[in-house]
């Protein structure tokens, strides 16, 4: 019986690729790409488990969900820290750099 490839793992690993590289885009296209990652992987995983020896790319997968959980976390990291500065120093200060830093000085003292 030939060994067939796991339909989603590709997307998946390329999804993970993606999260973790626009996690800086304010978070939320890195959490959007590694969640749809995610729930990919985990449908594949399940395939997979059903009928392990039919399928032959199955590290594929698991680095690609390793990969959008990293992804996921980042994003996440981000999206707070930008919440966070964007409550501190609100969107004037978000656009310019020295109301900014002026901002940060006085909260520091």
């Amino acid at each position: 019986m030939q060994n067939q490839k796991l339909p989603n793992a590709t997307t998946v690993l390329i999804l993970g690729i993606v999260s973790i590289v626009t996690c800086c885009c304010y978070g939320i296209i890195g959490l959007i790409a590694g969640g749809v990652g995610l729930m990919m992987a985990n449908k594949d995983m399940k395939l997979y488990n059903e009928n392990p020896e039919m399928y032959s790319n199955y590290n594929n997968l698991k680095i690609g969900r390793v990969l959008c959980i990293i992804g996921i976390i980042l994003s996440a990291i981000w999206l707070a820290y930008m919440i966070f500065m964007f409550s501190l120093v609100g969107l004037e200060g978000m656009q310019d750099q020295e109301l900014m830093q002026e901002k940060i000085r006085e909260l520091l003292g």
